[in-house]
């Protein structure tokens, strides 16, 4: 029932209970689930203090009664060329004649197909729907002259300006970052240039939001290697809570510690197994050489 003009992100299930054969309205209709979304709930810890329990929405389920996500998966052609509907003759409404015979009933005579249930994971590959924008921008990429010279002679400039003033948010297909981002399903923010390299085969995938945070944590202990006595897990949990959580980083700016408390990203107990002159070198070198917006998603 509900497509577009809806958000109530913290859903957790769907159900589709009628055929959809629009993909407009597919992707509209299980985006409903897909918001971001952190549930807050009150606890009383084991000293009988209340606190504020956070988490974050991590999957959705989505019923579906008649095998859209199939329909769109492995039957629905996304290369067709759709026929424009030939003009009204006789000054009539409903086609040929005047008079339409489509009287928007439809009577199944199948076994109820609900006798078995099949459950499926989607993955974070994602669906076939999702995965062909991506595709078609693939396409459109390597198909540009100007751009695969300028990408051989390293003038990365001029292929972001290009991209950014011939292709992104026109209306043949309406490209952007963020919806390539979402087909590709990475969980943080990406750069054209990354997205080029990419489609070129320069870079073999789009690294994770993890896997940056682990190269920017080894650039950081080369640089300050720990002693023995330091707590090297804690520290690597500080240092990717900070980069990751502009909360933390409000808490920590403001020296406001008791709010670690109820932090879900950054709770007391770690910041206190932080060695105390990484308390402060940390916030420091992560502000002056860490880009805080590729985390962002």
């Amino acid at each position: 029932m509900m497509t577009t003009g809806y958000d109530c992100p913290d859903l957790l299930n769907l159900c589709m209970a009628r055929p959809i054969f629009s993909p407009a309205d597919f992707v509209q209709i299980k985006g409903r689930g897909t918001r971001k979304h952190t549930f807050e709930y009150k606890h009383k810890n084991e000293w009988g203090e209340e606190e504020v329990i956070k988490r974050e929405k991590e999957y959705f389920k989505l019923f579906d009664f008649f095998a859209n996500c199939e329909y769109f998966e492995e039957e629905f052609d996304y290369d067709e060329k759709l026929k424009l509907p030939k003009p009204r003759i006789n000054g009539g409404k409903g086609g040929k004649g005047g008079g339409d015979n489509n009287s928007g009933k439809f009577t199944s005579l199948r076994p109820d197909p609900l006798v078995m249930v099949k459950e499926q994971t989607i993955g974070y590959e994602g669906m076939k729907i999702d995965r062909e924008l991506f595709k078609k921008f693939e396409d459109r990429i390597k198909m540009d002259d100007i751009i695969k010279k300028n990408v051989e002679l390293g003038n990365w400039e001029h292929v972001v300006s290009h991209i950014q003033n011939e292709i992104f948010d026109k209306p043949e297909e309406y490209f952007n970052l963020e919806k390539l981002r979402k087909a590709a399903k990475i969980d943080r923010k990406i750069s054209i240039r990354e997205v080029v390299e990419k489609i070129f085969g320069i870079i073999p995938k789009f690294k994770t939001k993890d896997e940056l945070l682990e190269e920017e944590f080894d650039k950081f202990i080369s640089i300050y290697p720990p002693d023995e006595n330091v707590n090297v897990r804690a520290l690597k949990y500080f240092f990717k809570a900070y980069i990751v959580d502009q909360d933390v980083r409000k808490i920590l700016k403001a020296k406001d510690f008791h709010a670690l408390q109820t932090n879900p990203t950054l709770p007391i107990s770690v910041f206190k197994e932080v060695a105390p002159q990484y308390r402060e070198k940390v916030p420091e070198y992560i502000e002056d050489y860490v880009n805080l917006e590729i985390f962002a998603a």
